[in-house]
């Protein structure tokens, strides 16, 4: 006998669009980078699968102007990135007796939370990819250095941008060598708010947040190529206008001398990063469907979204490198 109008289904239930509103309202709380990213809706509702997004170039520091002299004039100049769009996804499965005998119903309360932490947990870590991959200020800390020396001498890549709010993402075995330094501030001194949740201190004015992600992280390095033919199993790349290492479409022997190879290895990685460095692009809002097996009466919640990690401003990003 078939479903009848009076038949109790999943939907009736549980609410999808309830389920996604949840999700999404959540979601930005639950992403710990999001108070140092621009998170930007804009690109919901638009086609394709990839995106093209603006990079302002500095226009230089000003000039002294003689008296009755005009002030000399810059060009605002911008390039742009593609970007790929990344589709992440969870799916909660149940049957109809956890359905049934759950305490208060609240299957769908714990279904929406959990896909919140399996969302969060990749952008977390798309974005952490990102922020190795594109920055462009790099540093390394020696092993036997101070390590809070070592930050301030990473803090000059900032340049005369020194100042401002700042967070330094470490490794949790970083820690221990930190809060050994005489610099280090714990966290009940700091006497300021903290601009992401978990800050346990502070060094020479970056307050510092633990990462677990960051342990043993893979880290990409790059090197001129030394082959004197192109070879077809290799991918080439080459640095761009902003310092970026970008695939070489149509490599040829020719320009070889312009081309890198990259290399991935295992290292200890932290990130001094500045508000607005990062930012977030949602291009889908989330997306909860339900489905059902109806031979062995299994069902499951299915939440979706879709999104474009970007670093936006390498000016505000220090990837460093902790020597061990």
């Amino acid at each position: 006998m078939g479903a009848t109008a009076n038949t109790t289904m999943l939907a009736d239930l549980l609410d999808p669009q309830v389920v996604a509103d949840y999700i999404d309202k959540k979601l930005i709380d639950a992403i710990r980078f999001a108070p140092l990213a621009h998170i930007d809706n804009t690109l919901v509702g638009r086609p394709g699968d990839e995106v093209t997004l603006p990079q302002y170039q500095y226009v230089g520091a000003a000039q002294a102007v003689a008296e009755g002299a005009d002030i000399p004039i810059a060009k605002l100049s911008q390039t742009t990135r593609k970007v790929k769009i990344s589709k992440i996804g969870r799916a909660i499965q149940f049957t109809d007796e956890a359905l049934l005998s759950g305490y208060n119903n609240d299957i769908a309360q714990e279904a929406a939370r959990q896909v919140v932490v399996a969302i969060n947990d990749k952008v977390e870590a798309d974005l952490l990819a990102r922020m190795d991959t594109d920055a462009v200020l790099t540093e390394t800390i020696a092993a036997n250095s101070d390590p809070a020396d070592g930050i301030a001498d990473c803090l000059t890549k900032f340049g005369e941008d020194i100042d401002g709010d700042k967070v330094l993402v470490i490794p949790p075995t970083f820690y221990a060598r930190l809060r050994k330094s005489k610099a280090w501030i714990p966290n009940t001194e700091i006497g300021a708010d903290a601009i992401i949740r978990g800050t346990i201190g502070m060094v020479h004015g970056c307050q510092v947040v633990p990462a677990n992600r960051l342990a043993n992280t893979s880290s990409s390095t790059f090197a001129k190529t030394s082959d004197s033919a192109v070879s077809s199993g290799k991918t080439y790349y080459e640095k761009d206008a902003d310092g970026r290492y970008v695939v070489v479409a149509n490599p040829v022997t020719a320009d070889l001398g312009n081309y890198y190879e990259k290399t991935t290895g295992t290292a200890n990685l932290a990130y001094i990063v500045k508000p607005n460095a990062l930012a977030i692009f949602m291009k889908r809002d989330t997306l909860v469907e339900f489905d059902r097996d109806k031979i062995d009466q299994t069902n499951y919640i299915i939440g979706s979204k879709l999104f474009a990690p970007y670093v936006y401003d390498t000016s505000k990003l220090i990837k460093v490198t902790l020597a061990s």
